[in-house]
């Protein structure tokens, strides 16, 4: 999984430009599904056909990840930007970025900035131009740009990198499929577009779809980082079973077809409860008449950051819980 995991970081994927990496993703899945499409939003889709047609399952994961835009450029040739879904402002701080045209730069930010007073306003991406015309010949207002992509092997089968989230779930989503042997459903595997932003792709495909049963995959904090959240998820422990976030509360009939699964499939897994932030899993539950929703959660180490942590082995649990639920179903 690990050179999956290595080329879907490296794609250019801010909110709304997400069709890079869709493209690479489409090339990976298209041999184990029927069909392929893209929505309006840019939303790809992925057909496989069930036993049963008369039951639809949709999973999701999200293909974009957080970045920045450009908002005006000074006269020396120094860039402004704004935020494009929720920075970290400090941890963001004198990284490498890369625009969606390939210029590279570094953020800065204005001189004199109090620590306590770092935010994406106080940011400046310098390109190394001298002037704002010559900045202007390689970057424009409105253009992306990301944090510069860079992947750590460490101890214990864990790495390091930018943009797992929520790229490591597509890799996990991606990877299921080729192992999965019986579709017990009509499934539906959707990599959703701006859900940095609000959940923006997942609404629209999710009432398209109209799903009877919906699991989305997404990464969630952990309790064992120092001064972290107090949330009994950790690092190795196996694939989190989502009970609610801020957005949702997932349907029982799905948590409970979850642990049985793993239960029997000798699966590891613990129960998250997040108390802030939400997914798509809340798209699905409400879309059209309403759907059987939950989440498979990869424990995950400093959000948000240039260096998001997992665990390969909760990567592997999270592969065959999804693998497991989609050939048995959620009855």
């Amino acid at each position: 999984m690990y050179s999956t995991i290595k080329r879907y970081i490296s794609a250019f994927s801010v909110s709304g430009c997400e069709r890079h990496l869709a493209e690479i993703i489409e090339r990976d899945i298209a041999p184990y599904t029927d069909s392929i499409e893209y929505d309006a939003m840019g939303n790809l889709i992925a057909f496989k056909k069930g036993v049963d047609s008369s039951k639809r399952l949709m999973i999701a994961s999200h293909m974009d990840e957080i970045g920045f835009m450009v908002t005006f450029i000074e006269e020396s040739g120094l860039i402004r930007v704004g935020n494009i879904g929720g920075i970290n402002a400090v941890a963001s701080s004198f990284s490498s970025v890369v625009f969606e045209n390939g210029v590279t730069g570094v953020i800065v930010l204005d001189l004199g900035t109090k620590k306590e007073d770092i935010s994406v306003k106080s940011m400046i991406v310098d390109i190394g131009a001298k002037s704002r015309a010559q900045a202007e010949k390689k970057v424009h207002i409105g253009d992306f740009c990301a944090v510069k992509q860079d992947i750590t092997r460490l101890m214990n089968g864990r790495i390091a990198a930018k943009a797992f989230d929520d790229r490591i779930a597509c890799a996990v989503t991606v990877e299921a499929a080729k192992i999965t042997r019986r579709f017990a459903y009509d499934t539906y595997f959707v990599f959703t577009v701006q859900e940095e932003v609000g959940c923006r792709g997942s609404k629209p495909a999710a009432f398209g779809i109209a799903p009877d049963y919906g699991i989305a995959l997404d990464v969630t904090n952990t309790g064992d980082m120092i001064g972290g959240p107090k949330m009994s998820v950790k690092l190795g422990e196996g694939a989190a079973i989502k009970i609610k976030d801020s957005s949702v509360i997932c349907s029982k009939k799905v948590v409970d077809a979850m642990t049985r699964t793993a239960q029997e499939r000798k699966i590891a897994y613990q129960y998250e409860v997040l108390t802030a932030g939400g997914t798509d899993t809340s798209s699905m539950q409400t879309a059209c008449s309403g759907a059987y929703t939950g989440c498979i959660s990869i424990p995950t180490r400093y959000i948000h950051t240039p260096v998001e942590t997992v665990d390969s082995s909760d990567l592997e649990a999270c592969r065959d819980l999804l693998a497991a639920l989609i050939e048995e179903g959620i009855e």
